[in-house]
């Protein structure tokens, strides 16, 4: 099967490994030619092109993973949408916006090519292993044709709707895990100028009703240790809950805590630059109380900006 898989970033280029053996004949593409390089000589029976319209010349099934659905549509207007023949499929493993998706696979239809968004969850240690979640919105017919694609990297794949029905799922999912780091961070932050050291603190919490994977896993190896490790940026994080709180307020759901934490995660994002990991978050609340979670010595307090207006408005609106 002829598979072209356009997008080799930190969770691209580990998917993309298990496509690079037989039955798939894999071609792959990425904007930093560099890297595409790299992993054909790291995987001789891929090849790579020049442009991403060549990449998907012959392919069957087309797999894009890039950082938001603005990138997959300038592929499509940079010469792929021509270039996909009729009867192929492409899946869309980004975290995407729904209403992109559903524009993209109308377009696709009139051509006569298959869509589905496929976003994926399980970060770069699932995509190595190969045990990713995969959240697929489209056609069942149309996914049992991708189930092998999907099963070379995906452990669980789940059919969420129709087209745009996976994005959602994902933008809602990591709208939660914001919402717990954010939270978390607040409830140490809040102990240890109350006198609770922070590992105290996870050693209850992690047995008690306020756990979850944040305060089980991401506090203890990230924050306490001060490691901060950069394996999912701030910048995507900030992307996928504002993804969630559009789909929010398009379905007409009041969503205050959602739409608020959308707009502090925009605030750490400005505040912490594009390459800083969602963890690191912590450093705004840190920052804001005057107190390192972990029990270094506390600084002074930086006082928070107000809320943002149009925070607020959503607010009042949600309310």
């Amino acid at each position: 099967m002829n598979v072209s898989f356009l997008g080799l970033g930190a969770i691209g280029a580990p998917m993309a490994r298990h496509l690079a053996t037989p039955p798939f004949a894999l071609t792959v593409w990425n904007r930093t030619a560099e890297r595409a390089r790299r992993f054909v000589e790291s995987h001789p029976a891929a090849r790579t092109v020049d442009s991403p319209a060549d990449a998907v010349r012959g392919a069957a099934i087309v797999v894009t993973c890039l950082p938001s659905s603005r990138e997959v549509a300038a592929l499509l207007d940079a010469g792929v949408r021509d270039a996909l023949a009729p009867g192929a499929l492409l899946v869309d493993c980004t975290s995407g916006d729904p209403a992109t998706s559903r524009r993209i696979a109308a377009e696709l239809a009139a051509r006569g090519v298959a869509f589905l968004d496929a976003p994926v969850s399980g970060g770069v240690v699932g995509a190595e292993k190969g045990t990713l979640t995969v959240m697929v919105g489209g056609d069942a017919a149309v996914l049992e044709r991708a189930r092998p694609v999907l099963g070379a990297f995906g452990e669980k794949i789940v059919h969420c709707g129709d087209v745009g029905a996976g994005d959602a799922l994902k933008a809602l999912n990591n709208a939660l895990l914001a919402i717990h780091v954010w939270t978390t961070a607040e409830a140490l932050a809040t102990l240890e100028k109350a006198g609770v050291r922070a590992d105290v603190a996870l050693d209850v919490i992690n047995t008690s009703s306020g756990r979850s994977n944040a305060s089980m896993n991401l506090f203890p190896d990230r924050v306490l240790t001060r490691a901060f490790p950069r394996t999912f940026r701030l910048a995507l994080l900030d992307k996928d809950i504002g993804i969630a709180a559009d789909v929010a307020r398009e379905q007409r759901v009041p969503t205050p805590v959602i739409q608020l934490t959308a707009e502090l995660f925009r605030l750490a994002h400005a505040a912490l630059g594009e390459e800083a990991d969602h963890v690191e978050a912590t450093r705004l609340i840190e920052d804001w109380s005057g107190v390192t979670i972990g029990g270094a010595p506390a600084r002074p307090a930086s006082p928070p900006p107000p809320p943002p207006s149009e925070a607020t408005a959503m607010l009042e609106q949600d309310l």
